[in-house]
């Protein structure tokens, strides 16, 4: 019976080893090698500090910033256990609201959401969340919106808050793939190095 065993247990050992340990360390090595930037997390530096991920969302709710999609992301309630609160763009708890299309509650915060963005029409990812609830970029519609706004609070033109959102517009992807794209955090870093 062992001789039968035998063969199994050292192809399960073996390919645990190359498949479960082996390749992953060969592609996290080839991937810090070829793409340093993107292995290390995507982190963006201002005067050699971290101040963020390009690929992870923040909550900016000044009127002086542009602000991200709606984030569905929670985490636990530190007076209550068994129920959770907001709590937008936390990485640690990444993920989509689960409502569905009937769902009162999601009907109830998106009407409040359309209430609130002011003038119609009004660009979906101002008002919807994404799948992980932690996605950095808005549309470049959904940046015009909010140009007026963040012109009036930092006394800018808003020709030149215009230019600067033309300037961080990212295209598709090999010009084929996805939508155009404004990185909430690098517009809001850019925006910060802007002078009157």
């Amino acid at each position: 019976m062992f001789a039968q065993l035998r063969p199994a247990i050292v192809l399960v050992i073996l390919f645990t080893a190359l498949t479960g340990l082996a390749f992953p360390f060969a592609f996290v090595g080839l991937a810090g090698v070829i793409f340093p930037h993107q292995a290390g997390g995507s982190l963006i530096e201002r005067d050699g500090k971290v101040v963020g991920s390009a690929l992870i969302g923040q909550n900016f709710t000044s009127d002086k910033y542009f602000h991200g999609r709606p984030s569905a992301t929670t985490d636990t309630d530190p007076a209550d256990s068994t129920k959770t609160i907001p709590a937008p763009y936390n990485a640690a708890g990444s993920n989509a609201s689960n409502l569905g299309p009937t769902s009162k509650a999601l009907i109830d915060r998106v009407t409040a959401d359309l209430a609130n963005a002011g003038a119609k029409p009004v660009p979906g990812d101002a008002v919807t969340t994404s799948a992980s609830g932690l996605d950095p970029d808005i549309s470049p519609g959904n940046a015009d919106r909010q140009a007026a706004r963040v012109a009036a609070a930092r006394g800018l033109p808003e020709a030149q808050l215009r230019q600067l959102i033309s300037a961080n517009t990212h295209g598709r992807l090999l010009g084929l793939i996805g939508e155009p794209r404004v990185n909430v955090l690098e517009l809001n870093l850019a925006l910060d190095a802007t002078k009157p």
